[in-house]
């Protein structure tokens, strides 16, 4: 269950960057700015490259670099499956999976690990 925390806690995090940036970029077109902010979809990958990931832990807090590298491990077998430069495209298809698969098997343990023995004390309390 931590394991898919962590994964969405990280699309969290992605998806307020994005609303961010996308809002700036629309205060600098009512203004008229020709420079926009432009979000970088390698720096958005669940596995980026060791250069990428030095410019994202300059870029990001602590806990949100701990979250992300988190996120990056946990999901980086699914990291190759698309490949695009859409940087939703390329945390929601990973993020999905990692969610569904960790998810799923959080599940399954917590079903399948022994619960609480209520003990009866009393003939009342018996269902047989």
């Amino acid at each position: 269950m931590t394991a898919a925390a962590i994964v969405a806690l990280s699309f969290v995090f992605f998806a307020v960057d994005q609303l961010t940036e996308g809002s700036e970029n629309q205060v600098r077109s009512v203004r008229g700015d020709d420079g926009r902010a432009r979000s970088d979809a390698l720096i958005d990958s669940p596995d980026p490259a060791p250069r990428i990931e030095r410019l994202r832990e300059r870029q990001h807090s602590d806990v949100r670099e701990l979250v992300d590298d988190g996120n990056d491990v946990l999901l980086s077998p699914f990291a190759g499956i698309v490949e695009t430069e859409n940087s939703w495209v390329a945390r929601l298809v990973p993020g999905a999976i990692g969610l569904l698969l960790y998810g799923l098997l959080g599940l399954m343990l917590a079903n399948v690990l022994p619960g609480p023995k209520h003990e009866v004390r009393d003939w009342r309390e018996a269902h047989g």
